[in-house]
């Protein structure tokens, strides 16, 4: 299972972190990605890392304001989001994710959502 955790409210331009503890499964078996859902729109895909080295791949629309990492020893990933802006509110899942190419964006299997929200 994967549990996300470290949303919240944040002003615009701010700073989050969300946390994503996995356990109940090989750590190595599967790349680990985040995720966003805006209500009433599809989820979608914004990061992923390979379990097994250090390949990451982003999407364009957070590329350079948001940094994926982990930590093999707790078996966690990480998404630090920095720049934040209005339309980065959504609730924001943890997913295992395919391995192929280091990670994609596939998921698996999901963790339960945080919610972020950027408003003044």
């Amino acid at each position: 299972q994967l549990q996300a955790s470290g949303g919240g409210l944040v002003q615009p331009g701010g700073s989050l972190r969300l946390d994503c503890a996995a356990s109940g499964f090989e750590w190595g078996d599967y790349g680990v990605g985040w995720f966003r859902q805006v209500s009433g729109k599809e989820r979608e895909g914004l990061s992923c890392i390979s379990t097994r080295d250090d390949t990451t791949h982003y999407v364009e629309a957070v590329e350079g304001r948001f940094t994926i990492s982990k930590n093999n020893a707790k078996n966690t990933v990480y998404l630090q989001m920095n720049s934040l802006e209005p339309a980065d509110t959504a609730v924001y899942y943890c997913a295992a994710v395919d391995s192929t190419g280091g990670c994609n964006l596939y998921p698996y299997f999901w963790g339960q959502g945080t919610q972020v929200t950027v408003s003044s």
